[in-house]
């Protein structure tokens, strides 16, 4: 389709301007660049988050599997499309490999996961501020709260904090993390992520709030009085926090989101004589005080660590037994241990490191010895006698050749592929394993027993040699696609996974794929090894179990029919945690309720480490599940829905309209954005139309490489040998750019309406007629910047042709010929004076709209500062009852002491009262002096700066 330099430059201009607001072309760009199809309860939620330019941060509270991710991705992807790009989200350890595939894959967008150990790789190599990277970066609680002095200096322009239930205390001096959060994060905008923003309290909700801004509420007092302590007004605080959380119900979606279930099986076995010595032997060991294998400041992790090993297989704790003995060995020959040699176990068997660094900084008792305490001098004939101990235990380890449970596992791959058969689904399983020599041992087992070259393993390095392998075959068949990112770890990751989809049968994973892999093509998981961690299994489970699964996902547990501690733990899981059956697996109601998945199994490990008996395992089991029980209480589970969920009967029609407004704009990008590429590179490119693909043999830039380009459309794969693109994309930014900066000189534009494939009836009226047209560009730099695009349009008669067909005549073909001489001074004039009008009128509407945010926050500080003084004068309240109930108690006095103590007391709170009015009074001047200054720091804020410039001028005539 043929369309002119003045067509180009305007669809450049409408395709990069900052819209405002909360409509849906605010969104148009990340909307269309994201390679996922959003459901309208994601797009509704990211507007929501973007809405209001003076909240400084919401809450998006969906219930759990609706997407939480997706929609906060969507909100850093328009950040990053309007150029704020110092981006960051704090996440819980297990979910940082997550969120950087999840921006990767869907959203385009490069991000970097910090620790302790990349930011100090990162210093060495010259970085000076890892922060401060044009990369989302992606942290965990623990090191955000370690590095929050370093954090603060950086000016965020979003923060997201997902699971943000960790920080429902954070209104509390000694809650660590959430007081390190407020600090850090300061004046932030921020994004709050959870299902389950209310649990156990309304006073969670309060501090929730203080994280987001401290003006959203007074103090707790006042905060306690109103709403809860026989004030219980829960409309009124209803009212207040809809402007800064909101919440999505899966009944509300169920049209556009298919679930499907759950289903467990248990596979029970039973130990070998030899194997169920071993565990007794070891367990015993590990609950012997003193030992110098499990020394005192490490003794949890230490315990915690080994016993999943033991669990998981027998080559699994052989490694362990060597690496203790290598550590006695070596302390008995130096006096002196390896320090490190816990941290090296743990990587080496690829166990989540969130436990070593959140169990190993969580409390004192992992610390070292104070300064200044003499460490006990070590007792040779214990250490060598201890040595000799743990070579007995691993003599009989060697000796077991196999485990009785990998025999169950063969059984557990047939009744679950008999499922999928039955299903119509793939025979496809996922194996996790909490080790890596038990993933070893499995892929051996199984490649010998009928499964040669149907299996693949996924770990944290995935440099063996198979792996590697498979690797090299992926970059060959990918050379010449975007498939390829160019980082190692990357790309091995997505290699393995495309052959486990492509080829195999079975991925034998160890937890590094439970975080941030999709694997919605497979229903089968089996949960060879089972963590104590519900949130750590839901992650498992969630890599299948997810959006855009088609089958019911089969869930596979094991147990061991002689050990009651792991029959316990399976019970717990499966009645109170509900993690392994049912359409949406675990209860967030009860998931949420756990402040830190390590602290609960740490609870776990305590049980197996203290109780010997089966009536002690029974009733430490019993008084956990009282716990939780208890925590689930049902006045606040109705309190919750009255609060923060919506009964409106129209939510289904506004999401449909939200899904149609979205497919339109997106409809309308692509048309603009094919249509200005087909004009900025007919000079080097060669264009498919119908498959909306192009060749770029010579590309313009150094940056960008030459082949085959496909326009990213939604619900369409990438064609094979294609490269995505996109507006994001170097080579659109290119066009864009170059789009913007085109010379547009005074012209006149034929429009060919005639040869127009569609009736347009508006412009029919205006065949053989003409006239004069200029686009402008309005820049408002108010709350936030925004650009207005306004045409102004006149016939040779004077009669205005508005913005909506002008925008029409744009979508027609156009001839550009030079401009004939005509005395058109009087129209000229007529049209600049009529643009300064529209653009004075596009400006007032704009501040209109501000002044709705100005007012709604205004309200808010408003409602802040009665809340501080319903403080202040509730402690003059608090003070009139104590001198009423004195006063009575006077009178009531049987003897003259009493009566002489009354009045004594009857003085005091007379004088107490008189103080605190006046300090009512000063309250009262403090209070509206504050609310005075943020009011006038935002009108300062409201109206910065405006500008206009002129885009270009035409002669316009419709044929």
């Amino acid at each position: 389709m043929q369309i002119t330099d003045y067509h180009a430059k305007y669809f450049a201009y409408d395709l990069t301007r900052q819209r405002r607001g909360d409509a849906v072309d605010r969104i148009g760009q990340s909307l269309f660049d994201a390679s996922v199809d959003l459901n309208p309860h994601q797009i509704d939620a990211a507007l929501f988050a973007l809405q209001n330019p003076l909240v400084k941060g919401v809450v998006l509270a969906d219930e759990v599997g609706l997407g939480k991710t997706i929609e906060a991705a969507l909100v850093l992807a328009q950040y990053w499309a309007e150029r704020r790009r110092r981006l960051i989200v704090v996440c819980p350890a297990a979910l940082r490999k997550q969120w950087a595939n999840e921006l990767s894959e869907k959203f385009h967008l490069q991000s970097q996961v910090l620790d302790d150990k990349t930011w100090k790789m990162l210093r060495k190599e010259g970085v000076a501020d890892p922060f401060n990277q044009q990369l989302v970066t992606i942290v965990s609680y623990n090191f955000a709260t370690r590095m929050a002095d370093k954090l603060r200096t950086i000016p965020w322009d979003l923060v997201v904090f997902d699971e943000a239930h960790k920080l429902r205390n954070a209104h509390r001096e000694n809650h660590r993390t959430g007081q390190a959060m407020r600090q850090a994060f300061g004046s932030t905008r921020k994004l709050l992520l959870t299902a389950t923003p209310l649990q156990n309290s309304l006073m969670e909700l309060y501090g929730l709030s203080t994280v987001i801004d401290e003006q959203l509420f007074g103090d707790a007092t006042s905060f306690r009085r109103q709403y809860m302590r026989g004030g219980e007004d829960i409309e009124g605080l209803r009212e207040r926090i809809k402007e800064f959380t909101k919440r999505t119900l899966r009944r509300q979606v169920l049209e556009y989101i298919r679930y499907t279930e759950r289903r467990a099986l248990t596979i029970p076995f039973t130990p070998s004589d030899d194997e169920q010595r071993l565990y007794h032997l070891v367990s015993g060991y590990l609950q012997r005080e003193g030992s110098y294998g499990v020394p005192r400041q490490q003794r949890h992790l230490v315990t915690l660590v080994v016993r999943k090993l033991l669990a998981s297989s027998t080559s699994a704790i052989i490694n362990t037994l060597e690496t203790m003995i290598k550590r006695l060995k070596t302390l008995e020959q130096e006096q002196d241990a390896d320090d490190n040699w816990l941290e090296d176990l743990i990587s080496d068997d690829d166990l989540e490191d969130e436990v070593f660094e959140e169990v190993g900084d969580a409390a004192p008792e992992y610390e070292a010895e104070p300064e200044g305490v003499a460490t006990a001098p070590i007792v040779l004939d214990k250490l060598r006698s201890e040595i000799a101990e743990l070579e007995q235990y691993l003599e009989l380890a060697l000796r077991i050749t196999e485990d009785v449970k990998s025999a169950a596992l063969l059984s557990a791959l047939e009744q679950g592929f008999e499922h999928m058969s039955k299903m119509g689904a793939e025979r496809k399983a996922v194996i996790f394993t909490e080790s890596r020599r038990t993933q070893i041992y499995l892929r051996q087992y199984l490649e010998a027993r009928g499964f040669l070259s149907k299996t693949v393993s996924f770990s944290g390095s995935n440099n063996d040699a198979a792996s590697t392998a498979i690797y090299q075959r992926w970059l060959l068949a990918n050379a010449d696609s975007d498939q390829v990112t160019g980082s190692p770890a990357v790309d091995r990751r997505t290699a393995l996974i495309d052959y486990f989809r492509e080829d195999a049968e079975i991925l034998i994973a160890t937890e590094a794929a439970a975080e941030g892999v999709n694997l919605q093509f497979c229903s089968l998981v089996i949960n060879y090894d089972l963590p104590w961690n519900p949130q750590r299994i839901e992650q498992r489970i969630g890599r299948c179990h997810r959006y855009g699964q088609r089958f019911d996902v089969v869930v596979i547990n094991f147990l061991n029919k002689r050990n009651d501690a792991d029959r316990r733990v399976l019970e717990l899981l499966t009645e109170k945690f509900h993690l392994f059956d049912g359409l949406f697996g675990a209860s967030d109601e009860v998931l949420g309720r756990i402040e830190s998945g390590v602290d609960f199994e740490k609870r776990i490990a305590s049980i197996y480490n203290s109780c010997r008996s089966l009536e002690e395992i029974e009733q430490a089991f019993d008084a956990l599940q009282k716990e939780l029980e208890a925590s689930i209480q049902q006045k606040m589970h109705e309190t919750q829905e009255k609060l923060l969920e919506h009964f409106d009967s129209q939510i289904h029609d506004l999401l449909k309209v939200q899904h149609q407004r979205a497919e339109q704009q997106l409809d309308r990008i692509g048309r603009l954005f094919w249509r200005l590429t087909r004009h900025q590179l007919v000079d080097v490119a060669s264009f498919d139309d119908d498959r909306l693909r192009f060749e770029l043999p010579a590309p313009p830039l150094k940056s960008v490489a030459g082949g085959s380009y496909a326009l990213i459309q939604k619900g369409k794969p990438v064609p094979e040998h294609c490269h995505l693109y996109r507006l994001s994309h170097p080579l659109g930014e290119y066009v864009l750019d170059t789009g913007r900066r085109l010379v547009t000189p005074v012209r006149e534009l034929r429009f060919h309406l005639s040869e127009h494939k569609t009736k347009m009836s508006a412009l029919e009226g205006y065949v053989g007629k003409s006239g004069w047209l200029e686009l402008n560009q309005l820049e408002l730099d108010s709350f936030q910047r925004e650009e207005h695009l306004v045409f102004t349009a006149v016939t040779d008669e004077h009669v205005l042709v508005d913005q909506e067909l002008c925008e029409q005549l744009f979508q027609l073909e156009a001839s550009s010929t030079e401009l004939e001489s005509v005395d058109a001074t009087v129209t000229l004039d007529y049209l600049a004076d009529t643009a300064k009008r529209q653009l004075d009128a596009s400006l007032s509407r704009a501040l209109d709209e501000n002044g709705e945010y100005f007012q709604r926050e205004r309200d808010k500080l408003d409602a802040w500062a009665a809340d501080q003084l319903l403080s202040v004068e509730g402690k003059l309240e608090d003070t009139r009852a104590k001198l009423k109930e004195t006063k009575r108690q006077a009178r009531l006095a049987s003897t003259v002491e009493a009566q002489k103590v009354a009045q004594e007391s009857i003085k005091q709170l007379e004088r107490q009262q008189r103080r605190e009015r006046q300090q009512i009074f000063d309250a009262e001047d403090e209070i509206e002096a504050r609310r005075d200054s943020l009011i006038d720091a935002l009108e300062q804020q409201m109206h910065r700066q405006s500008s206009s410039h002129q885009l270009f001028r035409i002669r316009w005539r419709v044929v």
